[in-house]
């Protein structure tokens, strides 16, 4: 027969396979939408939109199964920051699949023909940004706070690189000023990458108040 507390372990380790999947179903939607930008591919770009709505449906899953566990329950101390963490995350992983579907609009605004070069760091951006979602399931998988601890040296990185970005997209507004409303869609999408990013590393932030009971800022 299997214990109370042996049951709500797994109801636990299910909730985490939930959250390690929609991680990855918002790694998915940044890599298709950095791809179909690329490649002007609009019909793509309207299926990731129509997709987001499963993402969200997973996030409401989650943390109605976390509400759940918290009043069946009643977990105290690393039991309870384990739910809480689980609902703050998964607010994160939605939000940043959201920036999937922004990049998906923003090429679509662009449309298929518009003979504007893309700057190839956009596709760095989103590889290291990938990366990051990489290391922070790992980190939450082992509740490991030195891993989390190297998102921010991470995102340091894509900071950086939007701000190149950002510089070199305003010079080319300049001396194309009839295609600036274009241009700037790049500048747009370098923000969208950064602000999923954030996202991640906020998950870092969770990941040490899980383990150590207090909140924490990786931004310092």
């Amino acid at each position: 027969m299997v214990s109370i507390r042996q049951h709500f372990e797994d109801e636990l380790n299910d909730l985490k396979e939930k959250i390690k999947e929609l991680a990855l179903d918002s790694k998915y939607s940044l890599d298709t939408a950095i791809h179909v930008f690329y490649q002007g591919d609009v019909s793509k770009a309207t299926k990731i939109i129509e997709d987001d709505a499963i993402i969200d449906a997973k996030e409401d899953k989650i943390n109605e199964d976390a509400i759940l566990l918290i009043a069946k329950q009643q977990p105290v101390a690393r039991d309870l920051r384990r739910l809480i963490t689980a609902i703050k995350i998964s607010s994160d992983l939605e939000r940043m699949a959201d920036h999937g579907t922004n990049i998906a609009k923003a090429t679509i605004h662009l449309g298929e023909d518009h003979g504007i070069e893309i700057n190839p760091e956009l596709r760095e951006m989103a590889v290291l940004a990938m990366d990051m979602v990489d290391l922070a399931v790992k980190a939450f998988e082992y509740e490991d706070i030195s891993l989390a601890s190297k998102l921010a040296e991470m995102d340091d990185v894509v900071d950086r690189k939007y701000g190149e970005i950002v510089r070199e997209t305003l010079e080319l507004t300049a001396i194309n000023p009839q295609q600036i409303q274009h241009i700037m869609q790049i500048s747009y999408v370098a923000r969208y990458i950064e602000r999923f990013a954030d996202h991640i590393t906020n998950i870092g932030e969770n990941i040490f108040y899980l383990v150590k009971g207090q909140s924490y800022d990786l931004n310092k």
